[in-house]
């Protein structure tokens, strides 16, 4: 079928050729006029519509890039959130690990700082007890040298009561000494 355009209706009426008992060529020419007019409508709707089935193909296929896009960005979204939430319970897990190692070090060193004071304080202890017993046997030393010179003072012969000191010989020239107004109480 050979395409018809509505020029082509319009120049077959000179076309045809005229006989004496044909049809009537008002009604003819009339009828090419009518069919002229509605191809050239049906061929501007048609163009019309080729241009719109055109463009609605070219916004499908817009939206269907939009769409794939779309699609693209949401999976790279989900694997993006995905990765994240693995690299967080990653960095928590590291976290919460550094956290106990830290805290056991703590721990750790506040035993040890625990046991050196416990021996600080038991050596501090040895070294008060030491003290005084050195103190005791120096004031007992005292006490006995005092005593001596209170029997000599009072004319107790050299051998009665109480011996001197160790290294004094008994020949201490020393000067009188008061007693002292309190009593001893004691080691602290």
């Amino acid at each position: 079928m050979m395409d018809l355009t509505p020029l082509d209706v319009r120049k077959k009426k000179e076309d045809l050729r005229r006989t004496v008992r044909g049809y009537d060529p008002a009604q003819v020419d009339a009828f090419l006029d009518l069919v002229a007019d509605r191809l050239d409508h049906l061929v501007q709707t048609e163009v019309r519509l080729t241009e719109q089935a055109s463009m609605l193909h070219e916004r499908l296929a817009s939206f269907e890039e939009r769409e794939r896009a779309l699609n693209e960005a949401l999976i790279a979204a989900q694997e993006l959130r995905e990765e994240a939430r693995f690299q967080a319970e990653k960095s928590a897990d590291i976290r919460l690990q550094e956290a106990d190692h830290e805290a056991k070090r703590l721990v750790s060193d506040a035993r040890g700082a625990v046991d050196d004071s416990e021996r600080l304080l038991a050596d501090l202890h040895a070294r008060r007890a030491s003290y005084l017993r050195g103190l005791r046997s120096l004031l007992e030393r005292f006490i006995e040298e005092v005593a001596y010179e209170e029997s000599r003072l009072a004319g107790v012969p050299a051998g009665a009561g109480v011996a001197p000191a160790a290294g004094d010989g008994g020949n201490s020239t020393e000067p009188e000494v008061s007693e002292p107004d309190h009593e001893d109480t004691g080691p602290a």
